[in-house]
């Protein structure tokens, strides 16, 4: 079964219908729409579908290999990165039409007055890679 990500965007995907950002809600909306994934994803749990998910804090860092000694590390990500990626879900699904069905489904999360936000989710098959015995 193929795998895919569901990606979560803050910013730099087409506007939500109920596209208000989350530090307007109030608390027990946040609550709800954490519940409301929460509750996705055990119910992805049930039929094996879910195989991880996470929501991302802003803070972050940038990081490369540099050679020898200590890597750099620089102030980042920078406003249009850490704005751009809000959390993500890994499914395993039977084929890309569920993951499209699943991905409209999660895009109902509720929002800023308890409606839901309908936002674009970006939807990723992992790449396949097929290695071939040679006999």
């Amino acid at each position: 079964m193929p795998k895919y990500l569901l990606l979560k965007h803050y910013r730099g995907a087409p506007a939500a219908v109920n596209d208000v950002p989350m530090d307007q809600w109030a608390p027990e909306e946040v609550d709800a729409h954490l519940r409301y994934m929460d509750d996705f994803a055990n119910r992805l749990r049930e039929t094996g579908e879910f195989v991880d998910g996470q929501a991302l804090a802003p803070d972050g860092m940038w990081v490369r290999h540099d050679g020898e000694g200590k890597p750099p590390v620089v102030d980042g990500p920078f406003a249009e990165t850490k704005d751009l990626i809000a959390g993500w879900m890994v499914i395993d699904v039977e084929d890309r039409d569920r993951a499209i069905e699943l991905a409209g489904e999660l895009s109902a999360a509720p929002g800023n007055g308890g409606k839901p936000i309908h936002e674009w989710l970006e939807v990723r098959p992992f790449l396949q890679h097929h290695s071939e015995t040679i006999e």
